[in-house]
């Protein structure tokens, strides 16, 4: 059994994002003390805002939502709703720390543009 695993009513092929083992292991850390986290996922979504016009946003989400896209990367449950799907699609979620910052860092083939902040993307 490999370590991503993709469960939606769509094709394989629509497999939306990946998340690398470091992000994996800070989402665990992030979840440690919760209980219940068995029924809790990574939600990733495409939101209307930011100073680019879009804004990601990523946040702990125990709903399943009709036309949600579900991916299991390393241990960890990700949920994508239907219409962010297509914007995310190819997008790698990675965990980064340095001296200035630390978070999670999106890399989105998809978008045309961002701005400085990182937080948010036009498309």
């Amino acid at each position: 059994m490999s370590a991503d695993t993709v469960h939606s009513a769509e094709p394989a092929t629509d497999a939306t994002i990946s998340l690398t083992e470091t992000a994996a292991e800070k989402v665990r850390s992030f979840l440690a003390d919760q209980p219940d986290v068995d029924d809790i996922a990574l939600r990733v979504a495409v939101q209307a805002g930011g100073c680019a016009g879009f804004r990601y946003a990523l946040f702990f989400d125990d709903r399943e939502l009709e036309g949600d896209i579900e991916e299991v990367h390393h241990g960890i449950t990700v949920r994508v709703d239907k219409m962010s799907s297509p914007y995310l699609l190819g997008t790698v979620i990675d965990w980064k720390e340095s001296l200035e910052a630390s978070g999670f860092s999106i890399e989105n083939p998809n978008s045309s543009g961002s701005c400085a902040c990182g937080d948010s993307a036009t498309f």
